[in-house]
C-alpha cells in the first residue's frame, strides 16, 4: 500500500519559517532578526513570529537540535543529550575543557576586556602567555587594538564563539561578582585595581 503524500503546508509564515530555518542551516554564525528579514526580505514582526514557531518545533526535549536566542542572534546547537555523541564526532579544540588558568584568564577577559596580557597577568599574580596564546587559538577570545604609550601591548576581548560556547545572548549575561562563589572580595579588588589603571 502505498503511503499518502505529506503535503508541505502553503502557509505564508511556514513557508517563511522554512526559509529562516535553513538560513540557519547554512550560516556559519548566529544571525540576527535584521539579517534573517534583509536575506528573506520580509518584515521583522514576521520573522520574529517565524522564529517562535521554529523555537518551539527545535526545542530541548523535542528534537536532536536545538535553536536558540545567542551571541546577538538565532542559532542552531546540538541538544544537551546529543552533546558527547557530537563532541566524539568533531573533536575541536574548543570543545575540550578550559584548564583553571585558561578560565582565570577568560573571566578576566570578559569582565575587564579589552585588557592586555599585562593586565591578566597582574591579576592572576603569574604570566598569561601561555593561556592567552590558547584561548586565541580556540576561537574564544581575540585581538581588539592596542594600548597607547610605549609598547603598546594588545589588547584582548572576548569573541562570538565566546558567547555562544557560553550559551550568551551578550555579555549583559554574565554573573556580576556578587553571585559568584569563592572569594569575591579579592576577585572584586584586583578586577578594579586594574580597570583603574588602564587608559579610557
Amino acid at each position: 500500500m502505498d503511503r499518502p503524500l505529506r503535503l508541505i503546508s502553503t502557509n505564508p509564515v511556514d513557508q517563511l519559517a522554512r526559509t529562516v530555518e535553513a538560513l540557519l542551516v547554512v550560516a556559519a554564525a548566529p544571525l540576527a532578526v535584521e539579517e534573517l528579514a534583509e536575506a528573506t526580505q520580509d518584515d521583522p514582526e514576521r520573522i520574529q513570529t517565524a522564529l517562535s514557531l521554529l523555537s518551539d518545533r527545535y526545542r530541548e526535549g523535542r528534537s536532536g537540535i536545538v535553536l536558540e536566542k545567542v551571541a546577538g542572534g538565532w542559532a542552531f546547537r546540538a541538544a544537551r543529550e546529543a552533546g558527547e555523541a557530537c563532541g566524539r564526532l568533531f573533536e575541536k579544540p574548543v570543545q575540550r575543557g578550559l584548564s583553571h588558568a585558561a578560565l582565570e584568564t577568560l573571566a578576566i577577559v570578559a569582565y575587564l576586556g579589552p585588557c592586555t596580557r599585562p593586565d591578566i597577568a597582574r591579576i592572576r599574580g603569574v604570566a598569561a602567555d601561555s593561556a592567552v596564546a590558547g584561548l586565541v587559538e580556540r576561537g574564544l577570545i581575540a585581538e581588539a587594538g592596542r594600548d597607547d604609550g610605549a609598547g603598546g601591548a594588545i589588547r584582548y576581548k572576548t569573541t562570538p564563539l565566546f558567547e555562544r560556547v557560553f550559551g550568551l545572548e551578550s555579555l549583559s549575561q554574565l554573573p556580576r561578582l556578587d553571585d559568584l562563589g569563592g572569594d569575591v572580595d579579592t576577585i572584586r579588588e584586583r578586577l578594579h585595581e586594574i580597570a583603574e589603571k588602564r587608559p579610557a
